[in-house]
């Protein structure tokens, strides 16, 4: 099984394409009522597009200030990976927490992996869980499967192969490749009794819609 630091260094690989997201945000600003909201991100987008991050930013930013949750977590990519901006973990935080307190599933998720690695914040394995736990329950599979090394690892958490095995068996469930792979791998250090109890309560959790997931 890779080790719990390399699972934390395959998440930056697994984020969203900034660019999908970007399309999702286009195709929600337009059904707004204000124009003037529209106008500006129309602004922003184009000039994203054309690699004038400066303008983009100078667009988007009072979009994310006025509340807007997707450009709050598109903000805070920008500046995690350094995309047109000076690479700046600390701002990256403030976006992503923003979003994350409007429920935003991958703005959680990328908050949580910058509180596992303590880069821009404060190491926090229990404030990384939290937020692993709230991605999972709106079925992000990377924060599934992020689960499954939490538990499988101690880390913040005490240590749970059965409960590793039912958060891998859920993100395997749902797509996530590697995480049927760390499943299979954990299930050799377990009993079969361990197992089918792990195997019950994912079907529990999937289907109370991640509601009832052992803790």
């Amino acid at each position: 099984m890779v080790s719990f630091q390399q699972a934390q260094a395959d998440t930056r690989e697994v984020k969203a394409n900034t660019m999908k997201h970007l399309t999702i945000i286009l195709a929600f600003l337009m059904t707004l009522s204000s124009p003037v909201a529209a106008q500006d991100f129309d602004k922003g987008y184009a000039a994203y597009k054309a690699g004038d991050y400066q303008t983009a930013i100078e667009e988007f930013t009072p979009l994310a200030e006025a509340g807007n949750s997707n450009i709050q977590y598109v903000l805070g990519e920008w500046y995690d990976n350094g995309e047109g901006v000076p690479q700046d973990h600390t701002e990256a935080v403030k976006w992503y927490r923003l979003a994350a307190d409007q429920g935003n599933a991958t703005a959680q998720y990328n908050l949580a992996v910058k509180y596992a690695d303590g880069t821009g914040v404060a190491m926090d394995y229990k404030e990384a869980n939290k937020l692993y736990r709230l991605a999972s329950e709106q079925g992000l599979v990377d924060a599934q499967r992020n689960l499954g090394f939490v538990y499988a690892r101690g880390k913040g958490v005490l240590q749970d192969n059965t409960t590793a095995h039912m958060w891998f068996n859920i993100a395997a469930a749902n797509g996530q490749v590697f995480a049927s792979i760390n499943r299979d791998a954990l299930a050799e250090q377990m009993t079969s009794e361990d197992i089918s109890k792990a195997q019950a309560m994912a079907r529990e959790c999937m289907n109370s819609n991640y509601k009832e997931c052992g803790y």
